[in-house]
């Protein structure tokens, strides 16, 4: 007599712990925390960091246009603990700002706002100068435009005229801050400003630099616009890494690579003597709006204003990793508990695995949808997935389960609505691959949403509309090419929608083969 035929539960138990030790390696991994060296302390403290004094609940946009000093009181006071001074991106709202700084011994780089519009750039400038001129102690330099070239917002000619009349008037050193890009392409504004602010963001590249040679990449521009433009100074605006959304090429935003950039990015800094700026101090949740999920992440602080681990101890990239180990855990318990009882050996190894794959996947998802999601629409599909995801694994669960009484009766209602679930799991793929296809560039990888209904209809196909799952099996593998030729073969996440991609057009092809009873 076998083990097996002796012990029949062993197959399920050995199935259970592989699916825990699994699922809790995956959660552990994702989440363990990496020591790196501290740039920052109370006792040394960084040279600058940008601020806009928004909470969570606020942006530029809002109105009436109303700040918190109270807000802007703990920001600084936080600040001053690891700062010597702050950058700012606008005169408005902010007139109480340089008393702020004064309180808690912060230096000020206060900028002002240029646009399109002569009017506001007037009233921008003007309490520019009238700032400058009241708090000499404080204010330290003056920014005339953030990126306005960029934008194409203003023409060269009319930002030096706008530099001009802010020196004319004023003591401090005057500069403008762009993209490094820009400075090459308006070398006539450089005698106009006192010294030179260049952006440096590796991730934001047209050809986006890994971490690995992110620093490198950012002391080799530091180094030309040194050359080209001395004697003047060069200062380093922006430079900063994100903390969450999507890969670019071999850019992954994560906070331990954050960590990694900034850190190593302050000690060339401080080893070459160069004047610098991060961005940001705090995580701005409006920026999503209009930069997709990555747009929001690039702050040493969280909008919370709580330490991400950026600058010193040790930092995790995951940090909420036990609560989804815990959500998986009860994913999975439940998973087994609505199998029950069931009919084989094989049912018995797969009915755990089944209930790990999905603990991993709906918490992966969750995890993304809790960092990216920022409107109405995008909780609502959000949702639908997840109902999704949850309806699959039912099915596939009783599937193999020695189905009795309500079980039966269960499984029979999803089965006969199985091919509407496939039908809508392929509907979601085909417009995320549409999306990722023509605008990618703002848009996270969705393929922990779908890989689930993709494994299930793959292993176990149900009839369903024929047409409608035809048709979108062709707009899934069509896209899969033309999205990988976009992101390059060395963006991992792009990878692994290619390969959700990929088992979803068999998934939905298997299912067309499938004959209505």
């Amino acid at each position: 007599m076998t083990a097996t035929a002796r012990f029949p539960f062993l197959p399920y138990v050995f199935a259970l712990l592989l699916g825990l030790f699994a699922l809790g390696g995956y959660w552990y991994g994702l989440g363990q925390p990496v020591v790196l060296p501290d740039v920052a302390s109370a006792s040394h403290k960084l040279q600058c960091a940008s601020y806009t004094p928004f909470d969570k609940d606020q942006s530029p946009f809002d109105q009436p246009f109303k700040l918190r000093p109270e807000r802007m009181d703990a920001d600084l006071a936080l600040l001053a603990t690891r700062f010597e001074c702050i950058r700012t991106y606008s005169m408005t709202g902010l007139e109480a700002l340089p008393d702020l700084a004064r309180k808690h011994g912060l230096k000020l780089m206060i900028g002002a706002w240029i646009n399109s519009n002569p009017v506001d750039n007037a009233k921008e400038v003007d309490l520019l100068i009238a700032s400058a001129n009241a708090n000499p102690d404080v204010v330290t330099s003056v920014i005339v435009g953030n990126e306005a070239l960029l934008r194409k917002e203003i023409t060269a000619t009319q930002l030096v005229k706008l530099i001009e009349k802010v020196k004319s008037q004023i003591q401090q050193p005057v500069t403008y801050a762009d993209v490094w890009e820009f400075w090459l392409q308006h070398p006539e504004i450089a005698p106009a400003v006192d010294f030179l602010t260049i952006h440096l963001l590796p991730y934001w590249e047209d050809d986006p630099a890994g971490i690995d040679q992110a620093l490198r990449h950012v002391g080799d521009i530091r180094q030309t616009f040194g050359n080209r433009f001395a004697p003047k100074d060069v200062m380093i605006g922006e430079t900063g890494w994100p903390s969450e959304g999507r890969q670019r090429e071999t850019a992954v935003p994560s906070r331990v690579n954050e960590a990694k950039f900034i850190r190593g990015f302050v000690a060339m800094a401080e080893a070459n003597g160069w004047h610098y700026n991060l961005i940001e101090a705090f995580d701005q949740p409006w920026k999503r709006a209009s930069e997709g999920a990555v747009g929001g992440y690039w702050g040493l602080f969280d909008a919370d204003r709580q330490d991400k681990g950026i600058l010193a101890g040790p930092v995790t990239n995951v940090p909420y990793w036990p609560v989804w180990l815990g959500v998986g855990g009860l994913i999975l318990l439940g998973t087994l508990v609505l199998g029950g009882r069931v009919r084989t050996t094989r049912s018995a190894l797969l009915l755990p695995l089944l209930g790990a794959v999905a603990a991993g996947s709906i918490g992966s998802w969750a995890e993304l949808t809790r960092v990216t999601a920022r409107f109405t629409d995008e909780w609502i599909w959000a949702a639908l997935l997840l109902a999704l995801n949850l309806l699959v694994l039912a099915h596939a669960a009783l599937a193999l389960s020695a189905r009795q009484g309500w079980r039966e009766r269960a499984f029979a209602w999803l089965e006969q609505r199985a091919g509407w679930l496939i039908a809508f799991a392929g509907f979601a793929a085909a417009v995320m691959m549409l999306a990722l296809v023509f605008d990618p560039r703002y848009r996270s990888f969705p393929s922990a949403a779908l890989l689930l209904p993709a494994l299930v209809y793959l292993l176990r196909p149900v009839t369903g509309p024929r047409r409608e799952i035809a048709l979108l099996a062709f707009i899934i593998g069509a896209g899969i090419a033309p999205q990988l030729y976009q992101e390059g073969l060395m963006n991992q996440q792009a990878l692994g929608w290619a390969l959700v991609s990929g088992l979803m057009v068999v998934a939905l092809w298997r299912c067309l083969r499938v004959r209505k009873a």
